[in-house]
């Protein structure tokens, strides 16, 4: 059979793409790379099983997919969906539906997490066992191969059978797990389709020609005898299910059954599981087995329905005890789903096993041959503990059990295991993803990759695990084993312990800018000695030096790869370059020659940049005494930082015990965490020149992560501040009598450039210097600890926002995002008294990722308060936010009134009193100045309290909180706003609230990988339109303000950042619904200048005419001035050299010229039309 290297979400589309006519969609990570390869096939017009290319469509929503499924299978197509998690759940009530009718849909579901004190993108089983209720077959896969296999199996087996089917897998675990595997042809399938039973399919669908009605509404007397009446369809499956299973098995040699029993015949302990976790058993089994153990395992396949005579066949007759587990989590349950049915099997029946079960794997957590000899010592007791968890130290119900002391190695004999520490965006993982798939090609090994990441965007920490043998690998868990690491940043020398794990003579290769000599001072302790005592074969290379030599900027994957392949010896070198370059070609091929002979350049250099350390050098008399420690403590520092946020940072999440996280068991996290990271990760900072500067703090506002401070100090605080900074003051250009100095947290920087890029001095007031040249951190603590003082009363500019508190900062975005600046600056004007309500995505991910929190406090403790419910349900959550708070203050208010009438009445009024209180209700709906007014208010209600109503004033006091009027806003992307949520959102505007809505628009669903929204621009290319996306934007803003009584706004800080401060001064203030959409250039864009160029591409999309600004104050009505402002000019240049500058657009035209040219200029006279109507919409009178 015919050999490939692929994850799982590839197999499982590739199985699905044969039976497919049609496909309904939705992306949610991780299963959206399935149906994005469908898309990508389609659009090359790669044919199914009938001859056509899928027809696939993106939908709203999950439930909107599912509604199609429900529709297309009623219309008599063969469809098909991919989905996981929430997105799951939403399909539920369509699930009951399409079992009920009888329906052969079937559902690829990469199986996930359920959000609930907490969301979690990582794979365990709870979405698939929240559906095993709705009369769809369940059918588990545990490896790569089984993806294919089992995807093809459930296809089939539906047709046959008339029923729908999950085919379900372990999201990351498997679904971007790579192997090598068999291909099942095209020719093999055809063989096996029923295709009687696709023509009776396609006559039982809904067709005027022969009508029927189909989902009656039905009353007590008979739909209690219809819903037993499927019985027959339920009884016959598992029979079904094993009649494909057969006809692959005569195909491929394998032998899959509804329960696999793998290990001793005479096993006296059976493992029962389901998923990834069983390739992880068999390794075990096999190593244990070898030693004089009698194991066996049963790996689940077809769980729903669940036969029972199955089952008991599988186990062997020698078993006397069971262990179960269950990758899920049932609160409250007498135990989880797989061991209850296990349970059940075994009920009434002599001489039934000791059984046991217990949870494992939730959220990806790894689970490792040392789990599993935990869970064999734990059955082996005489009393062993049921309900139990493994992988985890649970010190407060005492259900953990502990792990084995000594790690086995478990794998092949032969296996070479290779560890990469990246940094997100430079290249690694997609480096390694060619790496793999090169051997994988090219040899006759087996291969296995995975890859780790952490909460980051694509500035966060990275690890690649590959590995290489001649048998088949089956060690589906991180590397603890490894031949080979390499490092691709420095900063991680002192964070995490990079060479845990590494064998005897392994080899280490470094990327870093130091020498021999500089080495000994820079690598700490722990590492050094590892080296040493291991004599690890070291190496080094300056990756960022040759990369940036040959034009790459950041991108040091082919130099890191080259080198990978040179050390490694897996292939000869120079067979292993031409594969390289081969790979380039494929991957970099529509972004033009240059770019392909850069990293050919960079392939065929790598190998004189390698350089070996002489580890002699690295003796204890000569180095510097360093340790990597998991309580890294400074002084002041908080409890959380020190017990959970550091030990999360050094990738030492996996051992804090369940007690750690006492207190916040509800999922609440404090607040201003970010600014204890202090990453390192900018190989180059901007460092500030005094005397060119123009004080204009346009750097300040554009800065992505709140690196750049800008200090309006007193004469007073110029005296007190060190010294160091006071020859730097200068007099600030517009305030006489204070003076002015930029702050710089070098360590927090991620190195964008866009602060430089937008500076207007001559000759530039802020230059790059190496992150090791940069300015004493220390003076970051100073800037941090002053807070600019009340500024003389005058008109508010962007300039005087920037000497306002940021109450975000140093968040895990991307380098040069272009969504944070905007929260940056709503934060610094309202975040006293802000209540956000976030939508999922990229803002969850660089907002509300554990253990980092960028928004923070000030000296008195207040900030924003943040909330995260679901994706499609944001506007409603924060609707619910708005009212739970307004109630509450509205019932105060009332309180205060009849209190304000009681004390007027006994003489008990002061004057102070009445005028604070006449000051605080005439400004109950005024945002501004409400702070102060209420502390006004407070101060003479304390002095009251001691009056004949002490009670009533005790009562108010307590809920003082409530006085001050709250800024409520709503933050979500274009996927958010334009999809999912659109409904919600349009409801909520309609409801009148005193809401704000901030969209931060990179014209894509950005968080899962760049998919299409109906925010997505024609003639882009995108995930799920890759052929360049051949319909229009919507108009979110236009749309909405046909209610006429919400404000609306488009912004681009980039372009114009006094109108986008103008229109969110303007949105917060105006007494009730507000919309304000900002363009935010984003890393799928692809801007060929790059992110360090963010700001200025949004200047280009305004003056081409791509993005147009405005604001629609419902308030100028009462004037009878015309509402709406068109803030942007008549474009002034190209709009295909705007197109052009961004590989989204320009990808198309090197695809399809011809496509591209039509979508080009449709998409250019649209926009034109688009300016003009707001143009006579501006000038109405």
């Amino acid at each position: 059979m015919r050999k490939e290297t692929m994850d799982g979400n590839t197999a499982a589309a590739l199985a699905s793409y044969y039976f497919t006519e049609v496909a309904a969609i939705y992306p949610i990570t991780p299963s959206s790379p399935m149906a994005e390869a469908v898309d990508k096939w389609a659009a090359t017009g790669r044919k199914n099983l009938f001859g056509q290319p899928v027809k696939l469509v993106e939908m709203q929503s999950e439930a909107g997919a599912a509604g199609t499924l429900h529709g297309s299978l009623q219309g008599g197509a063969l469809t098909s969906t991919y989905t996981s998690s929430q997105g799951l759940l939403l399909m539920i009530p369509n699930l009951y539906k399409i079992a009920g009718e009888l329906l052969p849909g079937v559902l690829h579901v990469s199986a996930r997490s359920l959000a609930s004190n907490a969301l979690s993108i990582f794979g365990d089983h709870q979405d698939v066992m929240s559906v095993r209720q709705t009369g769809v077959v369940l059918l588990s896969s545990g490896s790569v191969q089984e993806c294919m296999d089992l995807g093809c199996i459930s296809h089939l087996a539906a047709v046959h059978s008339r029923m729908p089917f999950i085919h379900f897998f372990d999201g990351f675990r498997t679904s971007h797990e790579i192997q090598k595997i068999d291909v099942l042809e095209e020719e093999d399938i055809r063989e096996l389709f029923d295709w009687d039973a696709v023509e009776q399919f396609r006559t039982r669908a809904l067709n005027p020609e022969h009508p029927v009605l189909r989902g009656t509404t039905q009353n007590p007397d008979i739909f209690f005898q219809i819903r037993e009446s499927v019985n027959p369809f339920y009884e016959g499956l598992p029979d079904t299910v094993q009649l494909y299973m057969d006809k692959i098995n005569e195909i491929t040699g394998r032998n899959y059954r509804l329960f696999n029993y793998y290990g001793a015949p005479d096993a006296d302990t059976v493992f029962i599981a389901m998923g990834s976790s069983c390739e992880v058993i068999k390794e075990s089994i096999d190593y244990l087995n070898t030693r004089g153990e009698k194991l066996g395992l049963v790996q689940v396949h077809l769980f729903r329905p669940f036969s029972t005579d199955h089952f008991l066949q599988a186990v062997p007759a020698s078993a006397k005890r069971i262990v179960v587990l269950d990758r899920t989590k049932e609160p409250g349950a007498a135990g989880e789903p797989l061991y209850l049915d296990v349970r059940n099997a075994w009920f009434g029946r002599k001489g039934a096993p000791v059984i046991i079960g217990g949870r494992y794997g939730l959220a990806s957590k790894d689970f490792r041959p040392e789990d599993v000899m935990a869970v064999l010592d734990n059955v082996r007791r005489k009393e062993p503990k049921n309900g139990f968890t493994v992988g985890i130290t649970d010190d407060v119900t005492g259900l953990s059990l502990p792990a084995a002391e000594k790690i086995p190695d478990t794998a092949p004999a032969d296996c070479v295991n290779c560890k990469f520490w990246g940094f997100g965006s430079d290249g690694t993982v997609s480096a390694n993803k060619s790496a793999v798939k090169i051997i994988g090609s090219h040899t006759d090994q087996y291969v296995q990759a995975y890859f780790a990441y952490d909460s980051k965007k694509s500035g966060g920490l990275t690890v690649s695990h590959l590995r290489f043998s001649k048998t088949p690998i089956r060690s589906s868990y991180l590397i603890n084993h490894a031949d080979y690491i390499a490092c691709h940043n420095q900063a991680y020398v002192d964070s995490f312990h990079l060479l845990e794990g590494i064998r005897e003579d392994g080899i280490f290769l470094l990327n870093c800018i130091w020498t021999d000599e500089e080495l000994a001072e820079k690598l700490p302790e722990e590492l050094i000695e590892t080296i040493l005592e291991k004599r690890v074969r070291f190496y080094t290379i300056n990756g960022f030096a040759l990369a940036e030599k040959l034009g790459l900027g950041k991108r040091i994957n082919m130099i890191m790869q080259a080198a990978f392949f040179k050390l490694s010896g897996i292939l000869p070198v120079q067979e292993a370059y031409g594969y390289l370059k081969e790979e380039v070609i494929k991957n970099y091929g529509s972004q033009g020659e240059k770019v392909i002979n850069m990293n050919f350049a960079a392939i065929e250099q790598a190998e004189n940049s390698i350089h070996k350390v002489d580890t002699s050098g690295l003796s204890r008399e000569y180095k510097k005494v360093k340790k990597i420690t998991d309580n890294k403590t400074r002084e002041n520092t908080p409890a959380f930082v020190a017990r959970i946020l550091e030990p999360m940072n050094r990738q030492r999440g996996d051992n804090l015990p369940v007690s750690t996280f006492a207190g916040m068991e509800d999922g609440t996290f404090p607040t201003g965490t970010t600014c204890y990271e202090k990453r390192g990760i900018a190989l180059y900072v901007p460092e500030w020149d005094p005397d060119k500067c123009l004080h204009c703090n346009l750097c300040s506002v554009s800065c992505p992560h709140s690196v750049l401070r800008p200090l309006l100090l007193t004469g007073k605080q110029a005296e007190e501040a060190p010294e160091s900074i006071r020859l730097r003051l200068r007099p600030d250009k517009g305030y006489p009598g204070r003076y002015y100095y930029m702050g710089i947290s070098p360590l927090d920087c991620t190195g964008c450039g866009n602060c430089i890029d937008v500076c207007p001095a001559k000759g530039k007031a802020l230059r790059k210097v190496p992150l090791q040249e940069s300015g004493d951190t220390l003076l970051w603590n100073y800037c941090e600890s002053i807070e600019t003082e009340k500024l003389p009363e005058g008109k508010e500019s962007v300039k005087t926002s920037q000497f306002l508190r940021s109450y975000f900062e140093f968040s895990g975005a991307c380098a040069g995002c272009g969504e944070t600046p905007y929260a940056r600056l709503i934060t610094q004007l309202f975040g006293d008294r802000m209540m956000i309500s976030n939508s999922a995505g990229c803002a969850t991910v660089w907002g509300g990722s554990a253990p980092s929190v960028p928004y923070t406090k000030d000296k008195k403790g207040r900030g924003p308060a943040w909330g995260f419910s679901l994706f499609e349900d944001n506007a409603e959550y924060g609707l619910g936010m708005y009212l739970g708070y307004s109630t509450v203050r509205k019932e105060l208010r009332e309180k205060l009134m009849l209190l304000h009438e009681k004390l007027k009445a006994e003489g008990e009024c002061s004057e102070e009193l009445e005028k604070a209180w006449l000051d605080w209700e005439q400004g109950f709906y005024q945002g501004e100045k409400s702070r102060e007014k209420t502390e006004c208010l407070i101060k003479e209600l304390e002095i009251c309290k001691k009056g004949i109503f002490s009670a009533e004033i005790r009562e108010i006091l307590a809920r003082k909180d409530y006085l001050v009027k709250r800024s409520n806003w709503i933050f979500g992307g274009d996927g958010w706003a334009y999809d999912i949520g659109y409904g919600g959102l349009d409801h909520v505007v309609s409801t009148g609230a005193d809401i704000n809505i901030m969209v931060f628009d990179t014209e894509v669903y950005s968080n899962t990988g760049g998919q299409a929204s109906k925010s997505t621009p024609r003639a882009a290319i995108a995930k799920f339109a890759a052929a360049g996306k051949n319909n229009r934007k919507k108009e979110l803003g236009m749309m909405i303000m046909n209610y006429e009584n919400v404000y609306v706004a488009q912004i681009a800080l980039g372009a114009d950042p006094v109108q986008a401060l103008k229109a969110i001064r303007e949105a917060e203030s105006y007494p009730g619904p507000s919309l304000i959409i900002g363009y935010a250039p984003c890393v799928n864009h692809g801007l060929k200048e790059g992110m360090g160029k963010s700001w200025h591409q949004q200047k280009k999309a305004v003056q081409a005419g791509y993005w147009n600004l405005y604001r629609y104050n419902p308030e100028r009505i009462k004037e009878g001035a015309n509402p709406f402002l068109l803030d942007s000019g008549k474009p002034s240049s190209g709009f295909r050299e705007f197109l052009m500058s961004e590989v989204r657009f320009a990808s198309l035209m090197k695809k399809d010229p011809v496509l591209a040219e039509t979508l080009f200029t449709e998409a250019e006279e649209e926009a034109a039309k688009r300016y003009e109507r707001m143009k006579k919409l501006s000038d109405l009178s």
